[in-house]
């Protein structure tokens, strides 16, 4: 009895101390729910969604100067709150509002640490905060997801931490994932009962997260901060010595936002947990300078321009850079981008090439109302300090930057370094060879879009079967600059094309599509003027779909196989749907249109020849209203295209 009851007292000392405690957030309609449970261990959490479990005892961690601050977590406080607020997002993508409308709660820890957990209707959201004094070395960051071995995962695994994040997109479960590889954010995760879209936002003074496949979960992995750089090449520096952390930075902060949209196929598309997450925190005091728009664009067709009209020799010279500006011109494009070859050299930038008469072409330009868009690279940038000022003051409206291809801590510090000296000088930029968006693009709107994909410029590699997963990946988290619009189209067996005879994957149809389905503020039209203009009716759709919407509706969508979408641009709605190597039939109603209102529609659908022959399309103009529904047949690689007026 006596060894009964010094054991009682024991655990009546110790239990309460290292019992398990949970915090539980809810999200406004109750349906999604974040608990954070506090062990001796550390912090783990559990997400359910409609009452049944989604992804349990997942773990989260901070490891600072060398202690894992999150070990042997003792609460001291917390707090929880309704946020409600209005976001009108300077550049809106989906939605010219957004409510950001969720359940948080703050939980404080002795270690002088807080993790901040979010709920919403459609997803959760956790971040860390830290009141350490002076600088801190972070040596890493745990983010530990527990994926069942049965769930189907949508991945892009580059080789190591050099990546521009272009690899093609790979799908396989959890068991079949290799050991050890990585994959870029945002990953897609398919479980019995819904979808997760993993990302990451409010990324400042911090490197990207990867997440790796171990023998227990899914980890996140990080590059190492760069100490030391080496010359490499014209655009290009290598890193020489690498620190044994991921970030150095100020000990009192907030930490990147992780975020994971719950749901079904059209949430995660119509999601705006991104925008939401930062909330109202543009930087900038004036905005009404920066004007999203539409690009014609040289590189990918490489300044393929001929016919009777053209009496010189086309390339980039002067008079081929006029041409553009009149094709931008007569079809209200807003901007022309003169891409790699317009300066002296890659590294002699003040200069321009001696066959091209830059200040001529700008105040041409001028004229014509179509502002010049200079590509650089991004390490013509970094040492040349004076570059942004000098070429804002020549009259330039943007900068497409490229070849970053890297996102440890220096580097995400370069972009927001950028955009702010950018923004300073009234310019917009594009971020080419670029990881995904994640968060500066509210903070500094005058960041319009970032490559960050497999697009049309990769050629024949950039398939349908790999850009059906834009959507519901990577234009799910941010602007994506693919660069759609070609003209000449194939089905993929009979690609063989090249350029100045540059091609696509994909009907027609299709191409006119992306314009409405992928989502930029700064919009390419990839091909040369010569094919659009042998083909008005194709351009002038093209050039009439908005960059930036007011109402987002998919209207049907299964992730990997297809998507329609509708957008609003005031009265006017664009449908745009793509679809895989498998052909569709879909039926769906027009509920979505103001009752009482008819509406001309002006549609491009895929032709009875366009799986063999992918350039076979017609153009049909019917009457329709709300009570009625819209009919889409889409071939195999195929798209459907409309405006209603």
């Amino acid at each position: 009895m006596k060894k009964i009851t010094i054991l009682s007292l024991l655990l009546s000392i110790f239990m309460p101390t290292w019992a398990q405690k949970t915090v539980t957030v809810k999200s406004p309609d109750g349906q999604v729910e974040m608990r954070l449970n506090v062990t001796a261990e550390g912090l783990t959490y559990d997400l359910f969604r409609a009452g049944n479990a989604v992804l349990t005892e997942n773990t989260m961690g901070l490891e600072l100067n060398g202690k894992e601050i999150t070990a042997a977590p003792k609460i001291t406080g917390q707090k929880t709150i309704h946020l409600q607020e209005t976001i009108r997002p300077v550049v809106p993508l989906k939605f010219s509002t957004i409510q950001n409308d969720c359940n948080e709660a703050t939980v404080n820890f002795k270690n002088q640490f807080s993790v901040v957990l979010r709920a919403y209707n459609d997803g959760v959201a956790y971040r860390f905060v830290t009141r350490q004094k002076g600088q801190v070395e972070v040596n890493n960051e745990t983010i530990g997801l527990n994926v069942p071995q049965s769930w189907k995962l949508h991945l892009q695994e580059p080789k190591d931490f050099w990546t521009s994040y272009e690899e093609k997109y790979t799908h396989k479960t959890r068991a079949e994932w290799t050991e050890g590889t990585m994959s870029n954010l945002p990953v897609l995760m398919e479980g019995p009962n819904c979808k997760v879209l993993v990302c990451e936002t409010d990324l400042q003074d911090y490197p990207c997260a990867f997440l790796k496949n171990t023998d227990n979960n899914l980890k996140s992995v990080f590059p190492p901060m760069p100490l030391k750089f080496e010359p490499w090449y014209d655009r290009r520096l290598k890193i020489a010595e690498a620190a044994d952390y991921i970030a150095k930075t100020e000990g009192t902060r907030a930490f990147p936002w992780r975020y994971m949209v719950i749901g079904n196929d059209a949430q995660i598309v119509e999601n705006t947990m991104s925008a939401r997450l930062i909330g109202n925190n543009c930087e900038l005091a004036d905005t009404d300078w920066i004007k999203p728009g539409r690009v014609s664009w040289d590189w990918w067709n490489r300044w393929s321009i001929y016919g009777p009209d053209v009496n010189f020799v086309a390339g980039i010279n002067t008079p081929t850079y006029k041409y553009y500006i009149d094709f931008a011109s007569k079809y209200g494009l807003e901007y022309i981008i003169m891409d790699e070859g317009c300066s002296a050299s890659t590294t002699d930038v003040f200069h321009a090439n001696p066959d091209v008469d830059l200040e001529g072409l700008i105040r041409y330009g001028a004229q014509k109302n179509v502002g010049i868009v200079l590509w650089l690279t991004w390490l013509a940038v970094e040492e040349n300090p004076t570059l942004l000022e000098t070429i804002a003051s020549w009259g330039v409206k943007g900068v497409k930057i490229d070849f970053m291809d890297r996102s440890d801590q220096w580097m995400v510090n370069w972009y927001e370094r950028t955009a702010k000296e950018a923004a300073k000088h009234h310019l917009f930029v594009d971020y080419h060879g670029a990881f995904k968006p994640a968060g500066l693009e509210f903070r500094y709107p005058n960041v319009l879009s970032y490559e960050g994909v497999r697009g049309m410029e990769q050629m024949g590699t950039c398939v349908p079967e790999n850009s059906i997963y834009f959507p519901f990946m990577r234009n799910a988290v941010g602007a994506m600059d693919y660069t759609p619009g070609a003209m000449q189209s194939t089905q993929p067996e009979r690609y063989g094309a090249e350029a100045p005879n540059a091609m696509s994957i994909g009907t027609r149809a299709y191409q006119l599509a992306l314009f409405v389905v992928f989502e930029s503020g700064i919009q390419m039209l990839a091909d040369s003027p010569t094919e659009y203009l042998k083909r008005p009716d194709c351009t002038e759709f093209l050039a009439s779909v908005p960059v930036t919407w007011d109402e987002t509706r998919v209207l049907d969508a299964k992730a990997g196989e297809y998507i329609l979408v509708a957008k609003r641009k005031g009265d006017e709605w664009f449908i745009g749907g793509m679809t895989n190597n498998t052909p569709r039939d879909l039926t769906v109603k027009l509920d979505f249109l103001t009752v009482g209102k008819s509406y001309t529609q002006t549609s491009f659908t895929d032709g009875p020849n366009a799986h063999r022959q992918a350039m076979d399309y017609r153009k049909n103009v019917n009457t329709v209203n709300s009570q009625g529904t819209l009919q889409v047949k889409m071939a195999r690689n195929g798209g459907f295209a409309a405006v209603l007026k």
